[in-house]
């Protein structure tokens, strides 16, 4: 029995060391427009790794009132816009027109919307002319192209905003944040 829970620690904690943001990364040597935007993603990976790290099933299930999202919504959500700033990154159509893809476990929803962070953080990171990444929806109705401007008003600062959420939540569900992370400086201090 206790070989079995080591193996499923050792496995918890090799997940954690392949995601990204369990620290913000270092900072870019100069400010250009693309690093700007690439350090307020990383700043938002970071904030999203430890807003969700330990959530448990009740959680997730958990709303303040009926008229509230749960936390589990907020994340599904949160994984939508992950992907808006990621299709932008790479110029493509965030086609509302085609079918949703299937119900994601919590941990592989995790998974893509902090690699959908990382990713686009690392494309943004070498853009110098960020008006050749537009939002552009594609719904039953047309194509919209949006200017990058409503990106970062838009996708970026509405998924800062919904990782606040899930803390606030999860504190009102029982299970606050592991107070040893410190957003100023972009990691979780040692003591």
């Amino acid at each position: 029995m206790a070989l079995f829970l080591i193996t499923i620690i050792n496995a918890q904690e090799k997940e954690k060391e392949n995601l990204p943001y369990y620290q913000i990364p270092d900072y870019p040597k100069s400010y250009t427009p693309g690093t700007v935007v690439a350090r307020m993603i990383d700043g938002l990976g970071f904030r999203y790794y430890w807003a969700t790290e330990g959530l448990r099933t009740e959680d997730l299930a958990y709303k303040p009132s009926e008229s509230n999202r749960t936390i589990e919504e907020t994340l599904d959500h949160l994984y939508n816009l992950s992907c808006v700033i990621y299709n932008s990154a790479v110029k493509e159509i965030n086609d509302r027109a085609q079918p949703q893809e299937g119900p994601l476990t919590f941990n592989e929803k995790r998974r893509r919307t902090l690699f959908n962070f990382k990713k686009a953080s690392e494309i943004f990171m070498t853009v110098n002319n960020l008006n050749e990444h537009p939002v552009i929806f594609k719904s039953k109705s047309g194509t919209f192209e949006n200017p990058f401007w409503n990106q970062i008003n838009g996708p970026i600062e509405d998924a800062v905003w919904h990782s606040g959420q899930i803390v606030v939540l999860r504190r009102a569900s029982g299970n606050p944040i592991d107070p040893k992370v410190n957003v100023f400086r972009g990691i979780r201090n040692s003591e």
